[in-house]
């Protein structure tokens, strides 16, 4: 059994409808989202012990936490991971419990990115600056620029012609929106054809417009126990079967004559969490997968990536509707980073809030058939060096869950 398998249930979440909220501050987006965890969990803010804060951009120390909450003299901690904050704060705060450092315990993410003025298409301080540093040169790629260069080394290697590569990649967009079309949480809550994913302004070719997710606001929150005192506080607690982090080294892909089909972080994370949750064939296993569609073509590499799809071969998935809602393993069932943008303290948690109600069957026209297992995976930084995260988690202890 691993570290953390069955030791730790999650007994509440929140999570604010994502967008442009202009007229929400930060300590609004955080109260809303914790006191929603609070309730849904049947406990007070006075019951955390402590409390564990993930923003990028919209807190500089746990008083961005505390205040608004007016926790009283408890540990609070401000974690930061690029794209996998919200996850990390949940793995702080799940892990505390584990070790037996508390009882109950606050995970938050939050993000405040209109507010910013960043718009995704610069090397900004967002992501870092990514550079190349073959031969003596420096090239700085923006995020779009570089899962670019992922798609066009994907269909490169599997020998997918450019109208072929972007008709796949836009049975995905038109998914996501058709998920999100039915959550009323969701930044964009509109229905796309594969016409207008086609037929939108290029960004860095392939990828258009449509390919991309946006940028928003938001927040999410869990509240987390030990598992032999979750049935205390609600019928249908959520158990953590793993949470895993594979974090890259920085690496010159060229010189290393890295193919760019594949995002090695991805599948290191998620061979971590297999084997800790005690999952064999994860397509069968896993009922329902949140994961990091910030650009479509990295939907599509997760696909292979984590097992899913053997490799080269995610073309006959998409076209076979695995995925959808009704498929054999429904991905991104509340409509993804696609439909919510990515407010990147936010992401992780928002995705855990998804797959926390799929399994406890409270996700209405978007419920997926008998859940058992949920995965949520995000992916920070570049093919330069990534940091990948995954949770599972079930609805019950039984072991044949993982069997």
């Amino acid at each position: 059994m691993g570290m953390i398998r069955d030791r730790v249930a999650i007994i509440g979440m929140g999570c604010t409808k994502f967008g442009e909220l202009w007229d929400k501050s930060v300590d609004d987006l955080i109260t809303d989202a914790t006191y929603e965890a609070c309730e849904d969990a049947g406990v007070e803010l006075k019951d955390i012990e402590a409390a564990w804060l993930g923003t990028v951009f919209s807190g500089h120390t746990a008083l961005s936490l505390s205040s608004p909450l007016k926790l009283q003299y408890i540990p609070v901690t401000r974690v930061e991971n690029m794209c996998a904050t919200g996850t990390e704060a949940l793995r702080g705060a799940a892990y505390a419990v584990a070790a037996g450092a508390c009882n109950v315990a606050l995970a938050i993410g939050v993000e405040k990115l209109k507010d910013t003025g960043w718009i995704g298409v610069q090397p900004a301080n967002v992501v870092g600056r990514t550079t190349m540093g073959t031969a003596g040169t420096e090239i700085e790629l923006s995020p779009p620029g570089i899962f670019a260069l992922l798609a066009t080394g994907y269909f490169h290697k599997h020998k997918l012609n450019p109208e072929q590569g972007k008709m796949l990649l836009a049975e995905i967009a038109v998914k996501n929106h058709h998920n999100g079309s039915l959550n009323p949480k969701a930044h964009y809550q509109n229905e796309l054809t594969i016409e207008q994913v086609l037929k939108a302004p290029i960004v860095a070719a392939p990828l258009g417009v449509l390919d991309c997710c946006g940028v928003s606001d938001g927040a999410a929150a869990a509240i987390v126990t030990r598992a032999d005192m979750a049935k205390n506080f609600r019928d249908d607690p959520i158990y953590i079967k793993s949470m895993t982090i594979s974090v890259g080294p920085c690496r010159d892909p060229i010189a290393q004559d890295y193919d760019f089909a594949h995002v090695e972080e991805n599948l290191r994370a998620s061979e971590m969490a297999y084997t800790e949750a005690g999952i064999t064939d994860p397509r069968t296993e896993l009922s329902v997968a949140e994961v990091h569609d910030c650009f479509t073509i990295h939907e599509m590499l997760i696909y292979e990536d984590l097992g899913w799809s053997r490799r080269g071969r995610a073309k006959e998935d998409i076209e076979a509707g695995t995925f959808k809602l009704k498929g054999e393993l429904p991905v991104n069932t509340d409509g993804g980073l696609k439909c919510f943008g990515h407010p990147l303290g936010a992401s992780g948690l928002r995705m855990q809030y998804e797959v926390y109600k799929q399994l406890q069957e409270k996700a209405g026209p978007r419920q997926v058939r008998d859940p058992r297992l949920g995965l949520t995976h995000n992916l920070g930084g570049t093919v330069w060096g990534g940091i990948a995260c995954i949770s599972i988690t079930g609805n019950d202890l039984s072991k044949k869950n993982s069997a």
